[in-house]
């Protein structure tokens, strides 16, 4: 190779070194670097969250841009979405309607998780609990909050029982099954988790479904929450992050071991055998006759808010037009 030929090989080798040098440097100018985005839970993680967290780990978020932290709030969600220490958060309708009814607090449902309530009330087949009525000479374990005496009273007036021969006995966050076997004759759980981990247990339960014991009580818990402030300002945002959510649920329901496996990831404290049985109960049961995931309607949001209305739990009827929202629903 003579002298001329090596200097126009070294000439063109620099030229695609400078060419492949500046590309890189342009695509990385022109690769915006992820939105950073928090999403608080209101408990700690369960099967209710596997969409959240497949969305996440699947890289659904990041496709839409947007790099997502999952925490637990370790208190009310509400007023820390409602101030904008973070954009999204998990709460349910009751906890949406007392923060607007009662507090003017502007946060807005813009999906339900699940779409009908799987919460109810439960007990040990001894003890004998077949309807509301046999509350009547029974202990409940509370939570302690005025709701949960206000829905037995409603409940029991309803079939013309004495709400005055209940015992409240309050548990706050005890055991379910130091409740139900120790404390208290009765109480309220959510049948996804609780339940099946009693069926796990192979406790036979008395078990009566709220949504059983009235329409209003069918309502939507766990939903997904903002403030009116980033759906007013950045709506964009809020349907890329609804977007993908929809998406890591959809995964949840067509494979919901898959969806289990990454919410152990996330929270490999959790009883495995529990997460797989739950999952699966809930997989039927995040969108179930809804056209799609997430979607709400006005007449659940209208029934609950008359519900607790009548209880005297709001003074004023809720504006549901502002409570919820399906514009981020596809």
């Amino acid at each position: 190779m003579n002298k001329n030929k090596l200097m126009g090989w070294s000439v063109l080798g620099l030229v695609l070194f400078l060419s492949l040098f500046f590309a890189a440097g342009c695509n990385r100018e022109s690769t915006p670097a992820a939105e950073k985005v928090t999403l608080l839970l209101d408990w700690n993680p369960n099967t209710n969250y596997s969409g959240l967290f497949v969305a996440r780990d699947r890289g659904y978020y990041l496709e839409e841009g947007l790099e997502v932290e999952i925490e637990e709030a370790g208190g009310n969600v509400v007023p820390l979405v409602a101030t904008d220490k973070a954009q999204f958060g998990i709460s349910y309708q009751e906890q949406v309607t007392f923060a607007r009814a009662n507090d003017s607090i502007p946060v807005v449902s813009i999906g339900t998780i699940l779409q009908h309530n799987t919460s109810g009330f439960a007990s040990l087949k001894d003890r004998n609990i077949m309807t509301v009525a046999d509350f009547e000479g029974k202990s409940y374990g509370s939570w302690g909050t005025e709701v949960e005496e206000a829905t037995i009273k409603a409940l029991m007036d309803k079939v013309g029982a004495d709400f005055d021969q209940v015992s409240i006995v309050t548990v706050g966050e005890a055991d379910l099954f130091a409740v139900i076997e120790r404390l208290a004759d009765f109480a309220w759980i959510y049948y996804g988790w609780d339940g099946i981990e009693a069926e796990l247990k192979g406790l036979e339960l008395n078990y009566m479904p709220l949504r059983d014991l009235d329409r209003a009580l069918d309502y939507y818990t766990p939903l997904i929450i903002s403030s009116e402030t980033i759906i007013d300002e950045q709506p964009e945002l809020v349907e890329k992050f609804m977007r993908a959510t929809a998406k890591g649920y959809r995964l949840a329901i067509e494979n919901p071991a898959e969806a289990a496996e990454i919410l152990l990831q996330n929270a490999p404290e959790l009883d495995r055998e529990l997460v797989m049985a739950s999952q699966e109960w809930l997989k039927d049961r995040y969108q179930e006759d809804a056209e799609v995931w997430g979607l709400q309607k006005k007449e659940v949001w209208d029934n609950y808010s008359r519900w607790l209305h009548d209880q005297g739990l709001i003074a004023e009827m809720l504006d549901v037009d502002r409570a919820f929202t399906n514009d981020f629903i596809r």
